[in-house]
């Protein structure tokens, strides 16, 4: 098996001593071996996103590699590290045939437009900052064909999109045929509470009915009353919940409540809905969080195996040590089932999955060997 070549660095306590960028690009350097091929991902964090393009310029000159795309995020991972509030980046060379992989966006080569039409998968990495970005996701799946993975990179640099600065869209990323095997899932960071409701009556975009009832009751009746008697007590533990029309694996998207008004009894929800829409409520803890991811990691492993050729790991910036605790856990969790196998990611404000924005998720991506595939 060979695996895809990886590293990673960070400014950590036993980590490596840093005076600029370059002390953590030669250190990821100096990890490869030998020439690479392919196209490479590249993740960095916060505070070095002012010298992206350097590091860029100078990680294609030490490899001989030109096409990389990656992002600028709050925070980054690799095999069984999360490096959050330190500078560091993470490197990975996706060594898969240049007929099997395209970048987008790029030059309208023929390769290109030949992945392009026949795309299975789309690593993606999105600009926050951009107003049509979420409607350029769907639109994306539907004109590739492909399954779309990835996350909301940092809306605090200036070229959060490393490789395509200024794509139109505010995504960039690489596309995959279907001769390249890969297998993805999705873990919630929530667990619903209560039945799922339909919206009956809206008033000025605030959700003011449920099943006929007063939203704000239908609420406190499924949180309990425990925590109905301080609805200060909701904020971020719980949150509402939009059911994905179609599936079959109980999927849903979560989305904050940001306001109530108690005495007409609606609940404003951070996401455009209407009369008709479901509607459910669900709570953010560790536990529940746990129990999902293991759940997805042995869902994943039945699917894909355990020879991999690396990993892809998508996360939210409000998971890691927000969620989980100190210590990787998000990453421990990874590696307990797929051993040491390269993983680089990062956690971003927003994930994507299909041709959704989810929060408070993960979505691992992996690339097993050709006969290691399931169905």
């Amino acid at each position: 098996m060979t695996t895809f070549p990886f590293a990673h660095a960070g400014v950590t306590e036993n980590g490596v001593a840093w005076t600029g960028w370059r002390d953590l690009a030669e250190h990821c350097l100096d990890q490869l071996e030998g020439p690479v091929r392919g196209t490479g991902l590249l993740y960095v964090t916060d505070p070095l996103g002012a010298e992206v393009e350097d590091i860029l310029s100078y990680v294609r000159e030490r490899t001989g590699l030109r096409t990389w795309r990656g992002a600028v995020a709050p925070a980054i991972c690799a095999t069984g590290v999360e490096y959050f509030d330190t500078p560091a980046m993470a490197l990975m060379v996706l060594d898969v045939p240049d007929t099997a992989a395209a970048a987008f966006p790029g030059e309208p080569e023929s390769t290109d437009l030949q992945v392009a039409s026949n795309a299975q998968l789309a690593i993606v990495h999105a600009d926050p900052r951009q107003s049509a970005v979420l409607d350029a996701m769907p639109e994306l799946a539907k004109s590739t064909g492909a399954y779309l993975v990835g996350a909301l990179t940092s809306g605090a640099a200036a070229t959060p999109l490393l490789g395509a600065a200024d794509a139109p869209s505010g995504l960039a990323g690489i596309l995959f045929t279907d001769d390249v095997p890969v297998a993805t899932a999705l873990t919630q960071g929530c667990s619903p509470i209560g039945t799922v409701h339909t919206i009956s009556s809206m008033e000025e975009g605030i959700v003011s009915g449920l099943d006929g009832r007063n939203a704000l009751d239908v609420l406190k009746e499924d949180v309990g009353e425990l925590l109905a008697r301080d609805l200060r007590r909701l904020a971020g533990y719980v949150h509402a919940a939009i059911p994905v029309s179609g599936s079959d694996t109980a999927d849903y998207l979560v989305r904050n409540l940001v306001g109530f008004d108690v005495e007409q009894g609606w609940i404003a929800v951070a996401e455009e809905l209407r009369v008709g829409d479901r509607l459910m409520f669900v709570r953010r803890d560790a536990a529940s969080a746990v129990e999902d991811m293991q759940r997805m990691l042995a869902d994943l492993k039945r699917r894909a195996g355990t020879n991999l050729r690396g990993a892809v790991y998508h996360s939210c910036v409000a998971r890691g040590p927000h969620q989980f605790g100190p210590g990787s856990q998000e990453l421990s969790m990874i590696a307990e089932v797929f051993g040491d196998v390269p993983v680089v990611g990062f956690f971003g404000n927003g994930e994507i999955s299909h041709d959704r924005l989810y929060t408070y998720t993960g979505v691992l991506t992996v690339f097993p060997e050709p006969e290691e595939v399931q169905g």
